[in-house]
């Protein structure tokens, strides 16, 4: 448990799995509210929390330290219909005037073009439509005036073309719906572009970046569902289309969570891929969402099960050991943020409070908690709209993504330990190191050095019989930060399949005639690495086949040992023993037949991750 939370006791007769109810979601919020106050500037204006300032610099790290916990505030109170016991809407209401106050000591940064004080001006925005009788409506009419020409700001800017466009949408709406001149056009463009970003199936993808490459993450469920979803509710008396839209974005949310509840572990924790996952638990903003409107394929029962669960696995993991969360995942871990995440970016967990408006009484509530879809069965599926083969398994309750389809590729650069994986897991987390091992296919130069995935390229039906259980893609594999995929003569074709916990991969390796200029290897002497999930404990080993195609000989190789307090998220809090069981056996079977059959070089590789089990 969390130092320094006050959380109530578990009901396990509600609540046999998690022991958590309503009661202990207002708990949670309060708890971090009160958490936070010593860390108000003079004025309230801002929250200034220590750590690594974002790119965005200190001054707008504070205001968003004030945005995002104001919206869990916001969703708290207007929960309780008002009720505010511990008096949070009185400093959020005196750090909104000083903020918005032109040249005063805590004025906020103005919102400019593509600047982070749209995306908290968003927050500041739901906040007050959310709050309205108990703060806007409190204000005089200059006040009122005051704070308007501050989020104006953004009807004069432009913005990054993903999920931001909904913040303008937010912005604008409530400016709209508070009788002040707005920008109308960028709710249409919004929501416009929000169509263009829809890949059916319930997916969007989180900007198109001009066709360089796919984003699909957590941001489809906690921006790109949670957000129209919210303004179709505000614009219902003002915008003629709001209950149209409504009707669709209800539907794509069904469909959706039947996706999205393959996300989680039955130890509670979603699959760590994508970006910004300090936000943790935000996750299951969507979940509660679909309650909301009455769009989810789940019965209250198990909504509040996965929710409660994602929320419990971060605070009794050390998410909030020092009463504030940290930038990590269960501790600290820089390597896994992005440069505009500061020390109050990871409070956007206030999403998943949106279930908070739901009130007591609701079944989501007061339904006896039941196990996810999932948990009592072996799963796996696969999702057309990101090329992801969903995989889980019931007697170790670990979620899988096998991933063909998010790259996050913008151009020549780094690798991206958080996209380019094969696979992703609710029990384990990529290695943050500079040259990609873990579930990963490398063709290996002179050096020894690993080729990288970049671009991810989809093979679909028409090259594949692909079905409900398997799913494929190419790559052209790079060697540096400076080549681009686009100029490498190299090809590498993957397709997987999995059941009951085993993951089978066949990878064929297309190598250009020799030629000097060309990066990577010579095809007479290639060598090939295959690795799978890296796990949680320093003295646990990554495993690896090596073939060499001269020679066509199998054999088995084990990597060194993996510091994981440098390379893992997970840090040095992981302290359990795991086992590793490998399947060689099986590797050299397929291998040989698969090696007989093709004129390329390939491998098909089996893997158990059900057997990675702690041992303590």
């Amino acid at each position: 448990m969390a130092t320094g939370f006050t959380m109530p006791a578990p009901d396990y007769e509600l609540s046999p799995i998690t022991g958590w109810t309503r009661e202990h979601w207002v708990a949670f919020a309060d708890q971090q509210l009160l958490a936070v106050r010593p860390c108000f500037s003079a004025q309230k204006a801002l929250i200034r929390l220590s750590g690594r300032p974002s790119s965005s610099g200190v001054l707008s790290d504070g205001m968003e330290g004030f945005a995002r916990t104001f919206m869990l505030a916001a969703f708290r109170v207007a929960g309780e219909q008002g009720n505010d016991p511990h008096g949070h809407l009185d400093l959020y209401r005196t750090g909104l005037l000083e903020g918005t106050r032109p040249g005063g000591p805590e004025a906020w940064l103005p919102i400019c073009d593509r600047s982070q004080p749209m995306v908290e001006a968003a927050s500041i925005a739901l906040s007050l439509q959310l709050t309205k009788p108990w703060l806007w409506d409190t204000l005089s009419g200059d006040e009122r005036a005051q704070v308007a020409e501050w989020l104006q700001g953004s009807s004069r800017s432009t913005c990054v073309d993903n999920n931001w466009v909904l913040f303008q949408v937010l912005i604008a709406e409530f400016l709209a719906g508070a009788g002040f001149e707005h920008n109308a056009a960028q709710i249409e463009h919004g929501l416009k572009r929000l169509e263009d970003w829809y890949v059916g199936g319930g997916w969007y993808r989180d900007g198109d970046n001009d066709g360089t490459g796919d984003f699909f993450d957590y941001y489809c469920g906690w921006a790109l569902h949670l957000y129209p979803v919210l303004w179709a509710g505000f614009a219902a008396n003002r915008h003629p289309e709001a209950q149209a839209r409504s009707e669709i974005y209800r539907s794509r949310l069904v469909r959706f969570l039947a996706d999205h509840v393959s996300f989680f572990g039955g130890n509670g924790a979603p699959v760590f891929q994508g970006r910004s996952l300090i936000y943790r638990y935000a996750a299951v903003a969507p979940l509660f969402l679909g309650e909301a409107i009455g769009a989810t394929p789940l019965n209250p029962g198990q909504t509040r099960r996965i929710a409660s669960g994602a929320a419990k696995y971060f605070l009794d993991g050390g998410a909030y050991d020092d009463r504030l969360p940290s930038l990590g995942w269960l501790g600290a871990f820089d390597p896994m943020t992005q440069e505009y995440s500061g020390p109050a970016s990871p409070y956007w967990t206030s999403k998943a409070f949106v279930g908070l408006l739901l009130p007591a009484d609701h079944p989501v509530w007061t339904a006896v908690e039941q196990p996810s879809p999932l948990e009592g069965i072996d799963a796996v599926q696969h999702v057309e709209g990101p090329n992801y083969l969903l995989h889980s398994t019931a007697v170790d309750g670990i979620a899988r993504v096998l991933n063909h389809g998010s790259d996050k590729y913008y151009a020549p650069g780094p690798d991206d330990p958080n996209y380019r994986r094969l696979a992703y897991s609710s029990h384990t987390a990529p290695l943050f190191t500079k040259d990609p091992v873990d579930n990963h296919f490398a063709v290996l130069d002179a050096t020894g050095t690993p080729s990288r995935r970049a671009r991810i390229h989809r093979l679909k039906a028409g090259h594949l019989q692909a079905g409900h259980h398997q799913a494929a893609s190419w790559h052209a594999p790079v060697w540096s930060d400076e080549e681009d995929p686009a100029n490498s003569r190299w090809r590498v074709a993957t397709a997987t399949t999995a059941a009951s916990g085993y993951e089978l991969r066949v990878h064929v390796v297309e190598a250009p005639n020799v030629d000097v200029t060309n990066p990577g290897p010579a095809p007479s002497g290639l060598r090939v690495r295959d690795a799978g999930y890296a796990l949680a404990d320093t003295r646990a080993r990554l495993s690896w086949m090596t073939t060499f195609l001269e020679s066509a000989d199998f054999t088995q190789a084990y990597g060194r040992c993996t510091d994981s307090s440098t390379t893992a998220p997970s840090g040095p809090r992981a302290s359990r023993r795991w086992v590793g069981t490998l399947r060689a056996d099986t590797w050299k079977a397929v291998w040989q037949a698969a090696a007989a059959s093709s004129p390329h070089w390939c491998t098909w590789e089996a893997r158990h991750p059900q057997r990675f089990l702690p041992t303590s």
